[in-house]
């Protein structure tokens, strides 16, 4: 069996190929390892998310107690002395020295 230069020429052609692909596979741009580095990235982003969503969720609840249809009367009195600067009569007030 005779193997012709054609011949020999594209088998080390493919096999050229194929480990240039196999070498991107393992330590190209878009390797295994950038893959891990991207799932670790989204389990990070997932968390980030899952607490902007509690913040928001947070923030929500406080927005609903100040609509014009149902004021909290707590809330609004909450406001009115935080803004306003003014407490009860039978508050105690603590003052913190800088």
């Amino acid at each position: 069996m005779r193997i012709s230069k054609f011949d020999s020429v594209v088998t080390c052609a493919c096999l050229g190929l194929l480990g240039f692909f196999a070498w991107h596979a393992q330590e190209g741009p878009r390797s295994f390892a950038f893959r891990e580095k991207l799932a670790s990235q989204s389990r990070q982003l997932g968390e980030e998310l899952a607490a902007i969503q509690k913040q928001r969720t947070d923030f929500e609840t406080r927005v609903s107690l100040l609509r014009p249809e149902s004021v909290d009367p707590d809330m609004l009195d909450e406001m009115a002395r935080s803004t306003l600067d003014v407490a009860g009569p039978n508050d105690l007030i603590v003052l913190d020295s800088p």
